[in-house]
């Protein structure tokens, strides 16, 4: 129970690897804050499941959009009084080659993932410079390394939130706040599943643990790095969780 009495925010975290973290940090003992954008059902599904193992409460706001990131930090504000933990993990994808590419399927992904990524970590940031202390980890994905045909939206917003989390760490340092990143390969998520089956089995052949990844191994390696007493020296750092096969 080492984030007991911590105040976590964790974005997109109603499904997927979002909700595999937010139920993880409640299991260590934080109160977890999980945002959502749109669906009230899913969310409220999402928050049942993570209260069975602690503390939790919906927070909802779109990060692609300031005004929401403004409002949503100021109840966190209020509510709470502080924030310990960010989890920057709120992402979509919308693939095509990019000469077929149309503004708004590269606008969407570049807004959420990488723009959206910079207001909550500026408004989580400015909370955290206040207390002297804090750890942001932000979720990208080898998509930002490989840079995949078919991706070029995707790939390009991973990658600018990988450079993102370096700038930070040196910016946020002197105030006590960590800055870090989780770098997930293919992981059993709902995206993965729509996948045609003779795609994932030709990814598989090349995972040297010869199997696909599971929410819960990216959810445990965030909070190792969130936990100020297993990661209180590391910062401005990206752990790649893809099963050995950037390696």
């Amino acid at each position: 129970m080492s984030l007991t009495g911590q105040v976590a925010l964790v974005t997109g975290a109603t499904k997927g690897i979002g909700h595999a973290i937010a139920a993880d940090l409640a299991k260590a003992g934080a109160t977890v804050l999980m945002n959502y954008r749109r669906d009230e059902a899913r969310a409220r599904e999402a928050l049942e499941q993570v209260t069975e193992h602690g503390k939790a409460a919906l927070v909802r706001g779109d990060v692609a959009d300031a005004a929401e990131v403004n409002r949503m930090f100021a109840v966190i504000r209020r509510e709470h009084g502080r924030l310990d933990a960010f989890v920057n993990n709120a992402g979509i994808t919308a693939d095509g080659y990019a000469l077929m590419m149309g503004d708004a399927k590269w606008r969407s992904v570049i807004d959420t993932n990488l723009t959206g990524a910079f207001l909550c970590s500026r408004a989580a940031g400015r909370l955290m410079a206040q207390q002297k202390s804090g750890a942001i980890v932000a979720v990208a994905s080898t998509s930002g390394i490989n840079a995949p045909a078919g991706q070029a939206n995707y790939a390009a917003s991973k990658a600018g939130l990988l450079a993102m989390v370096r700038v930070l760490a040196k910016e946020m340092g002197g105030y006590g706040v960590r800055v870090n990143a989780v770098i997930p390969g293919f992981v059993d998520t709902a995206m993965t599943r729509a996948m045609p089956r003779a795609e994932l089995d030709e990814h598989l052949a090349r995972v040297p643990l010869g199997r696909i990844g599971q929410p819960a191994d990216v959810a445990s390696v965030v909070r190792v790095l969130l936990d100020p007493e297993t990661a209180g020296y590391i910062t401005g750092t990206s752990v790649v969780v893809d099963g050995g096969v950037t390696c």
